[in-house]
């Protein structure tokens, strides 16, 4: 692969959101509902979560304008407050929306970017808008050399869209980008627009009795983390 550019998805591949979210909704319970022992913040951030594809929905098939992340995720929590009888204003709604903001990476993801782009540039490309991915990055220590993704390109993955415009803003074919991501769906769109695919294996991205479904395409890498996914960029580069 002559590959000069790694991009990323971010949610569930370089950062661990579940954990993320259920660590602040846990502190967010404490402080807002203290009288609901019935709360599960993991199920909390699961079901916060279940909103996030649907909530994209009407913006890629043309019948709500392009919106951005931070504020369906908010649409998504204050849906989701209501339906739990969860009483709050709005900068109780706001803080606990932030979370999305510092997400904690997985153990390996710093260290394997950063080898990683010792290679090539690195950058997200996410349906995070940018905001929260700039953020993020400060929080987590994510190295990236630039910041792209939906809200840049005004299209949400995995439309056509949101792959071949990043690709022509770093002036690059599509086959010179490498596509990094823990779901067979969001690399076999990409895959379908020419670009290369790395899968990560992120078997607790929804918890210790989560689904696992591995690789399931025909991806021209496959690694259990991105520490390995640098160790074979560079033997690829050394061959």
């Amino acid at each position: 692969m002559d590959v000069r550019v790694a991009l990323f998805d971010v949610f569930g591949t370089v950062v661990d959101w579940r954990s993320g979210i259920a660590s602040d909704a846990r502190h967010w319970f404490a402080a807002h509902a203290p009288d609901r022992v019935d709360l599960d913040p993991f199920e909390f951030a699961d079901r916060w979560r279940a909103r996030y594809q649907p909530s994209m929905q009407p913006i890629r098939d043309g019948t709500r304008g392009f919106t951005a992340l931070d504020v369906l995720h908010r649409e998504n929590l204050v849906e989701l407050l209501s339906e739990l009888d969860l009483d709050a204003d709005d900068e109780a709604v706001d803080a606990l929306n932030a979370a999305w903001h510092a997400l904690p990476p997985w153990p390996d993801s710093v260290a394997g970017l950063t080898a990683i782009r010792q290679l090539m540039p690195v950058a997200p490309l996410s349906n995070g808008n940018v905001s929260l991915l700039l953020n993020m990055a400060r929080n987590a220590g994510l190295p990236w050399d630039t910041i792209l993704g939906a809200q840049v390109v005004r299209a949400y993955k995995p439309t056509p869209e949101s792959y071949l415009r990043t690709a022509e803003l770093l002036d690059l074919e599509p086959g010179r980008c490498l596509m990094v991501a823990a779901h067979n769906d969001d690399l076999a769109a990409a895959q379908a627009c020419g670009l290369r695919t790395a899968f990560v294996r992120r078997p607790l991205e929804h918890g210790p009795g989560g689904a696992d479904p591995g690789p399931t395409g025909d991806w021209d890498i496959v690694v259990r983390d991105l520490v390995e996914l640098g160790a074979v960029l560079a033997q690829t580069r050394r061959s």
